[in-house]
């Protein structure tokens, strides 16, 4: 099992040094890779997330150049509120500056008031992002790139740099239409929330798809954070994720300034990677 830690890139322990020392703490502690949530608009009477958050790609670029080695992710970019080509051009572009170390985990949304913020339909955020995917793999591996959908369509667009290494894309949600474009265009999926007893039926849903654990990774995003709730309860936790097929579980800390975010990392990295 692999490990992740959300960056304090939002809420009151978000800032440019908390970002670059978590980062850099979580490379010394061994956590496999360092992730970042994505909203790029936040309606005012919408309480969740905090409206405080930095932009995911240039938290993860600070994050990047602050570091040498630690993969780097989006939990969960909101592939339909960008533009594909402009998201192909991004996801490249750090990809290549970070020496390859990127993934993504991909959801459509869930918050109307943000697409209609952004001027775009919400009701067919979900086949936008089957084909901003379709797109995301045609420009990063063809030059020039073209594609003819319903929403999109360009004739041979070139998209460079090309990314440094194949750029894993775990698609997250719980709808059937995620399954569905988990089976087209992912390499693994992400589930959120879930506990011991209730990540059984997904996990059987998604192996019967992906039987292959080499080439199709199940992850989970979890709230362990040690100092909100009992080590012993995080040990069980991950043992019965383990046991049950999770290949890896990103963990976001609840605190709200950068000494704490620190010591749950810390704390966190001593129960789950132990020695």
């Amino acid at each position: 099992m692999r490990f992740g830690i959300h960056l304090p890139q939002y809420g009151r322990a978000a800032g440019p040094a908390s970002i670059r020392e978590a980062a850099q703490a979580a490379e010394a502690l061994g956590f496999d890779d360092v992730w970042v949530s994505d909203h790029i608009v936040q309606p005012a009477e919408q309480t969740y997330p905090s409206p405080y958050l930095f932009d995911p790609f240039l938290s993860l670029t600070w994050a990047a150049a602050s570091t040498s080695n630690i993969g780097l992710g989006t939990s969960a970019l909101i592939a339909p509120q960008y533009h594909p080509l402009w998201l192909a051009n991004a996801t490249s572009s750090l990809d290549v500056l970070s020496g390859g170390r990127l993934k993504l985990a991909v959801g459509v949304g869930w918050s109307e008031p943000e697409f209609v913020a952004l001027g775009q339909d919400f009701h067919t955020r979900g086949r936008r992002t089957d084909e901003i995917l379709g797109i995301l793999d045609a420009c990063w591996s063809t030059d020039p790139s073209s594609y003819h959908g319903e929403h999109f369509d360009f004739t041979d667009i070139r998209v460079l740099p090309k990314p440094a290494h194949p750029i894993e894309v775990w698609i997250g949600g719980s709808s059937a239409a995620a399954y569905r474009r988990a089976r087209k265009h992912g390499s693994g999926f992400q589930l959120i929330g879930l506990k011991p007893d209730t990540v059984l039926e997904p996990i059987a849903r998604l192996r019967a798809d992906h039987p292959d654990p080499a080439t199709f990774t199940i992850s989970l995003r979890t709230g362990w954070d040690p100092q909100g709730m009992p080590p012993e309860e995080i040990a069980a936790e991950r043992e019965q994720f383990e046991a049950a097929g999770i290949q890896y579980v990103v963990s976001a800390p609840w605190r709200s300034n950068l000494d704490d975010w620190l010591r749950s990392m810390e704390l966190l990295a001593d129960i789950v990677t132990p020695g």
